[in-house]
């Protein structure tokens, strides 16, 4: 049974059980503050646990993008090296909210796996919570008697907290789960050990494929439990692993779901991947089948975070993103011998076999192959640089034990991978020292871990019910209550209060803007001032406003009044968003999407794809499009809660990698129109005016574009006027400013000539000088000396020197700006004979002079800051003749 087939039958087994199938949300969340990616089928859900929302349906069913790669639930460091673990996986739920319990999802379950796919129930183990006293949780009776009815006992397995109790995180919804696991190994080995006893051992081929989570409990910051107001079901079934069963093979990778990309693999490198089917492979054989996998798992990964609007940068999610595509860039790099980009090649294979189901993937696929091939062209230089700096701390290193603190800081500061600083290190015959490295690693870990460590108290719910609203589109002020609060407390920020009001003004930050700030005073103040409101953002379903401090009386009514001139602000650059929208597909090409926005009250922000960079001329139109919208004074058309089909019909833009509801709020400026829920001027006219400040490459295809509009606009133009101002003064207030520039300029040109034929005289008398400061020592033609020249005139008297006389080797020294440097120039002729080499010359004569420096063997510079290191520098480089 093919994977799209199974995928298939799943969606409809459920839906012929009355739930509704909804789309994969997108793998990088934008708007949840806990998580960076979907890391189970369960978060896009989670405000309907926790109470704060109402699903469109009690039963939903999907399948759904996940990445685990950080946090809790961490799988990379096992990616590769086992048959079932993944980065990127896909994961089949079914959810009950409120409605159906433990005897239909287990039976469901169990009818879908032995009825429907009719897989072997003799394979087929099931476990079941054993209890927890300490935590006053009982023992799963009721699924125990519930799997009675389909499996011998002797196929019940009782679980611990680890295995069979599931919980969202720290806090919140958990409870208890039994889970679904396969054996699937030969009858030979079933005979021999029991698959009882290797359920939950870690078993390449004895997997867990279903997990059945009965949400029954709410974890508070104390660690007690308190049953929920509801119960609900959450399961998920590892789609990879499912396959894997049902196409009779013993690992996930030699399932339909990554044969395709493993031959495409074998094309480009000309290497085979032996499938886990056969036994006993080579040491080196194995090393190749580790780096397919890691190259075929992370490739998915990456790709589907592109093409949801993750692009690999240094911070946050994209930095996961990064760290992905690099471990599979050096397991290529290391183990398949590819020196050149090759990963972006497997993008179109990934399209091809995924983009039916999830069509984002096809949709995006230029896009995602031009940023992969970047990235893998910026890493291979990476780790060209890094074997330099390799090559010179062995060359520094006394003994054959290469400090780990080194070795850390190549990792640390240029990214290059400690396996591959082992594996260079061994072909040397180094080693570095392990538990240096891992010392220093966990330095790193313990300083990240503070700076990011928060500690959330439970909420104190004032009034009870999803009484929350958010009336901010029409109000910046409202009479409110106080609904909930609780403390936070980060070493980033400090104790902070988090506050829910019934009927906010606040908006809180999404879609690229910021949240509002503002205040909330007591309506019968007793003396007591207004609590400052410094940011608003949106967590499962919960408008937050953040506070340093709470009001005495948490039951009083408020007016949360919002700063209606920082909100003034950000609606002229969000609407002047939407117009640049527009304006670039207009000029550029409706290739042109947006990929990232931010809008503050102080400048917009807006990434976009297009594939070269955005010409004067090109620019100038956008802004001249944009201020044609302004002047034609457009009123703001705002449709709220309309069905999404019929914002689509009606020409709206939807941005790849947001989540939508089935009703959507559409923002119209004329022919603008985009799905939006920002806030917006109520015409153009009050955005004043649109100018564009820079223009650069974020990415390969990713174009970024700053902005500013309304007073941001004014102070620039009056920034403009006082720079000309003074530029007149300067130039003694002359009548024709571009005249008198342009006339300066071409003085300098000339006296820049008349410059350099005066050092190159100079040059050539001082060349003629060595001519008579040159010695033989071993057949070399050796000087040195240093010169009273700048940096560059140097380097090319050392050239000069050199390429005139055979076999020579010329070390030069001078003092520019008070600080020294060093030039060395040897014939390639004693490179190639003798094995000299400049660069080794000035790295390890540089330290003389507190510098560095390097280059080719041939020749190399250095710079440094002792200037007294000069004399010794030019006695001890004769060393390297003898």
């Amino acid at each position: 049974m093919k994977s799209q087939d199974i995928r298939k039958a799943y969606l409809d087994f459920f839906k012929s059980k009355n739930h509704l199938i909804v789309p994969s949300a997108p793998i990088v969340l934008k708007d949840d503050p806990t998580l960076m990616f979907n890391n189970s089928g369960m978060a896009q859900f989670k405000e309907y646990f926790l109470g704060n929302g109402t699903p469109k349906s009690p039963r939903i069913a999907d399948t759904q993008k996940c990445l685990r790669v950080s946090g809790k639930h961490n799988d990379l460091e096992d990616v590769g090296f086992d048959t079932y673990h993944h980065t990127m996986f896909e994961m089949l739920g079914n959810w009950s909210f409120g409605d159906y319990f433990k005897k239909e999802a287990l039976a469901w379950a169990w009818e879908f796996l032995t009825e429907v796919l009719k897989l072997d129930k003799d394979r087929l183990y099931v476990s079941v919570f054993e209890g927890n006293p300490a935590e006053n949780v009982p023992f799963d009776q009721e699924a125990f008697d519930i799997w009675k009815q389909y499996v011998s006992e002797d196929r019940i397995i009782l679980g611990n907290k680890k295995d069979n109790f599931w919980e969202m995180g720290d806090q919140g919804p958990c409870g208890p789960c039994s889970e679904i696991h396969i054996d699937l190994r030969t009858d030979a080995e079933r005979a021999a050990v029991s698959g009882r006893d290797l359920v939950n051992a870690d078993h390449p081929q004895v997997v867990e494929i279903w997990n059945n989570v009965f949400m029954e409990f709410n974890r508070k910051a104390d660690g007690s439990l308190e049953k929920l107001p509801a119960q609900h079901v959450d399961t998920g079934m590892g789609f990879e692993r499912l396959c894997m069963a049902m196409q009779n093979v013993t690992s996930n990778y030699d399932t339909d779901v990554f044969t395709p990309l493993i031959a495409k693999v074998e094309e480009i490198t000309g290497l085979k991947y032996t499938s886990n089917e056969v036994k006993n492979v080579s040491e080196e054989q194995n090393k190749t089948n580790i780096a397919i996998r890691v190259i075929v798992d992370h490739v998915r990964a990456v790709a589907f975070a592109i093409a949801d609007g993750q692009l690999p940068s240094n911070t946050g999610a994209g930095y996961v993103i990064r760290r992905i595509l690099r471990r599979s860039i050096r397991y290529g790099f290391t183990f398949l011998g590819t020196k050149e980009p090759f990963i972006n090649k497997l993008v179109e294979v990934l399209a091809n076999q995924m983009g039916e189901f999830f069509p984002e993937i096809k949709s995006q696929q230029q896009l995602v192959t031009h940023v992969i091939r970047e990235e893998e062209a910026s890493f291979l230089r990476t780790l060209d640089q890094g074997l330099q700096l390799l090559d010179k701390v062995v060359a520094e290193t006394a003994g054959k034990e290469v400090s780990g603190e080194k070795v850390f800081e190549l990792y640390d500061t240029f990214g290059f991978p400690k396996d591959l600083t082992a594996l260079i290190l061994k072909e040397k015959g180094y080693s570095f020292n392990e538990t240096e490295f891992e010392t220093e690693l966990q330095k790193q870990k313990a300083r990240s871990r503070a700076a990011s460590e928060v500690t959330t108290d439970d909420w104190n719910v004032l009034i009870d019910g999803n009484v929350e609203t958010f009336v901010g589109y029409d109000q910046t002020e409202n009479n409110v209550k106080i609904t909930r609060i609780r403390k936070v407390d980060s070493k980033k920020d400090g104790v902070l209060f988090q506050i829910v009001l019934d009927a906010t003004p606040f908006y809180p930050e999404g879609g690229g803007q910021v949240g509002d700030k503002g205040s909330l005073t007591p309506t019968l103040s007793k003396g007591e001032g207004a609590i400052e409101i410094i940011d608003t953002k949106k967590e499962n379903n919960l408008i937050i406003h953040f506070a340093k401090n709470l009001p005495s009386d948490l039951n009083a009514s408020f007016l949360a009044k919002v700063n209606t001139d920082l909100r003034t602000s950000t609606s002229k650059n969000h609407s002047a968003t939407h117009l640049m929208h527009l304006a670039l597909r207009t000029i550029l090409g409706t290739h042109v999407e947006q990929k990232g926005s931010l809008v503050n009250p102080n400048y917009l922000r807006f990434d976009f794809s297009h594939f070269s960079k955005v010409s004067d001329e090109e620019l100038r139109q956008v802004e001249a499009y944009v201020n044609a919208r302004i002047e034609e004074q457009l009123q703001l058309v705002e449709h709220r809660n309309i069905p999404i089909q019929q914002a689509m019909e009606q020409g709206a833009m939807a941005l790849f990698g947001e989540k939508y509801g089935d009703t959507v709020r559409m923002i119209e400026f004329g022919d603008s129109k985009e799905l939006c829920g920002g806030i917006h001027v109520k015409n153009t006219a009050d955005i004043w005016h649109f100018k564009i400040v820079s223009e650069g490459a974020v990415a390969a295809g990713i174009r970024r574009v700053e902005a500013i509009t309304g007073d941001a606009v004014k102070d620039f133009y009056k920034n403009q006027e006082n720079t000309l101002a003074e530029i007149k003064e300067v130039l003694k207030n002359p009548q024709d400013v571009l005249k008198s520039v342009a006339s300066l300029q071409e003085d300098n040109a000339k006296l820049k000539k008349q410059l350099e034929q005066l050092l190159e005289e100079k040059l050539s008398n001082i060349a003629k000088y060595f001519d008579d400061t040159f010695k033989e020592i071993n057949g070399i033609q050796f000087a040195a000396m240093q010169v009273d020249l700048p940096f560059s005139a140097t380097k090319n008297l050392a050239h000069k020197l050199g390429s005139d006389k055979p076999n020579a080797f010329v070390f030069l020294a001078s003092i520019e700006n008070n600080a020294p440097n060093i030039h060395c120039y040897i014939s390639k002729e004693l490179v190639a004979e003798k094995g000299l080499n400049a660069s080794n010359v000035i790295r390890e004569l540089g330290k003389l002079i507190d510098g560095n420096g390097g280059g080719q063997p041939f020749f190399a510079s250095g710079k440094g800051k002792n200037v007294n290191g000069i004399k010794e520098a030019l006695e001890k480089v004769v060393e390297y003749l003898k």
